[in-house]
């Protein structure tokens, strides 16, 4: 999988300088985050960059978590969520204060970002499950925000969603399209899956200026 797991060669999946420049890590700090009145008691996120740029807060897992906030506050209930490539679990946090459901959401990253969800999870005292022996299979929802950021890695991601949407599945996938590879990792994911913009986002036209967007990913449909 894409960024749930820890390759076996540390290397493979190193980033170089050319794609991802060096900057200078801010320091450790705990943001507060309401999502413009959408929650009510404030979600609370340590940020800390040393073990990885996925312990930053990124725009991309905001506008996703404020849309799921927005427009899917209720029918979330009763689901099985996965969050992949949480970082220190923005999404699947935010999820969890702010939406009906009732069982643990599975939020997934690679190891070193594990001690970072644990802080955030009990800074919240949220019901998610970090570091899961095992995904549910073919859960009913699937998070994903800024998990295209490494053109090597893209099929990976492919073949991480294909082996956890079910028939009934849905992905919220959100990105920031930076570089012209992204628009490969694009035409991937229209060939496997059914791939589409939302359209119920009042918020779009503020983040599309900044290249970020939202989609659905769902199974292929069959032809009959």
């Amino acid at each position: 999988m894409e960024r749930p797991v820890s390759p076996s060669n540390p290397d493979l999946f190193d980033v170089s300088d050319s794609l991802a420049p060096s900057r200078v890590n801010k320091l450790a700090s705990t943001t507060t985050l309401t999502f413009d009145g959408l929650l009510k008691d404030p979600l609370r996120l340590k940020e800390d960059l040393k073990d990885g740029c996925g312990g930053q807060l990124w725009p991309a897992g905001i506008f996703l978590a404020r849309y799921l906030l927005s427009q899917h506050s209720s029918d979330l209930s009763g689901k099985t969520i996965v969050e992949l490539g949480a970082g220190g679990g923005l999404v699947g946090l935010a999820v969890a204060r702010g939406c009906e459901v009732a069982s643990p959401i599975h939020i997934t990253d690679q190891q070193p970002m594990f001690s970072l969800m644990e802080d955030n999870i009990q800074l919240n005292q949220l019901n998610l499950a970090p570091i899961p022996d095992h995904l549910p299979s073919n859960p009913d929802v699937i998070l994903a925000a800024d998990c295209v950021y490494f053109e090597p890695a893209f099929p990976l991601l492919i073949m991480t969603l294909q082996s956890l949407l079910g028939p009934n599945s849905v992905c919220y996938f959100c990105f920031k399209r930076r570089r012209r590879a992204d628009l490969r990792f694009m035409r991937m994911a229209k060939k496997a899956f059914e791939f589409e913009e939302i359209r119920d986002d009042p918020s779009a036209t503020t983040y599309n200026r900044d290249n970020i967007f939202i989609y659905t990913i769902r199974p292929k449909r069959t032809k009959n």
